[in-house]
């Protein structure tokens, strides 16, 4: 039995006559006549009682008319479910992005693309730069939005953003007062760092601001997240140098001070094994291609 019999058939039970569902097939009645026979073979039953005046359908021809109906349909429904595939629009996903990530680039892009390709399910997992290459390269996550750079010819990467650094401080520091700040003036407090084997991108750009400043910082702390930094910032523990996003962080008791001295531009970035063929890939890719 093939799918051209049960299109054969709905349309013989649907006109009830064998002429106009000849027509409207773009067949000859002949042929049609004896595809049905051949199907009531196979089936072993009788699917029409058939006189020179009417055509009319059996009992186990309405139950093959019901069946037939739900299996069409559901091929039909596979076939759309196989285009999507193949164009990216269903599927899974696995994003990993860091923190600072959620308060700049990571809700336009989510935003986007579920308008875009809203049956495609998203897996989003937090992590570190560090992390995110590592679980890019061992096939984890599918893409990652993360701080550049990175160090890995794997990787292809795609710059969504620069931003400058900012100094996070305690809203009842004496130098919160201040309308900007200079490193200099910075110079015995304690600071909090990321923790540098893990967010590379950031912890380096960072260091980077510091030897071009000749700066020594006293750092008393290192933390994973920025949203950790921030915290032990409005403890007071000490003073951050962070992304100027996380300013939308609207945190009781931190302040953010623009510098005087040129910060270096930190970038985010998205980044995607460079042999992945998925389709639902690098449909968030191109759609990532579009905003920025």
């Amino acid at each position: 039995m093939e799918l051209r019999h049960l299109r054969y058939f709905i349309a013989v039970a649907e006109e009830l006559n064998f002429s106009r569902a000849a027509e409207r097939l773009h067949i000859a009645q002949p042929p049609l006549s004896q595809q049905i026979r051949d199907l009531e073979i196979e089936l072993g039953v009788k699917l029409f009682e058939r006189t020179k005046r009417r055509v009319e359908l059996t009992t186990p021809g309405k139950v093959f008319l019901e069946k037939s109906r739900l299996a069409l349909q559901q091929v039909d429904q596979a076939v759309i479910a196989v285009q999507k595939a193949s164009r990216g629009e269903i599927g899974r996903l696995v994003i990993g992005f860091n923190s600072s990530a959620t308060y700049s680039v990571l809700p336009q892009i989510l935003h986007v693309f579920r308008e875009q390709c809203p049956d495609v399910e998203l897996d989003l997992q937090e992590l570190t730069t560090r992390q995110q290459c590592d679980r890019l390269h061992y096939n984890q996550i599918d893409v990652g939005i993360l701080y550049l750079p990175i160090e890995s010819e794997a990787l292809s990467t795609m710059a969504v953003l620069q931003e400058k650094l900012v100094v996070a401080i305690a809203e009842t520091h004496p130098l919160a007062a201040l309308p900007e700040l200079s490193i200099k003036a910075l110079s015995h407090e304690p600071f909090i760092m990321p923790l540098h084997h893990l967010g590379e991108g950031l912890y380096s750009q960072i260091l980077h601001f510091f030897q071009q400043t000749n700066f020594m910082p006293n750092v008393v702390q290192e933390a994973i997240q920025l949203q950790t930094a921030i915290s032990l910032v409005a403890g007071s523990v000490g003073i951050a140098l962070v992304p100027a996003s996380l300013q939308n962080l609207q945190r009781p008791g931190v302040v953010y001070k623009i510098l005087q001295e040129p910060t270096p531009e930190i970038e985010i970035a998205v980044a995607w094994r460079q042999l992945d063929p998925s389709p639902v890939l690098q449909q968030f890719v191109n759609t990532v291609r579009g905003i920025f």
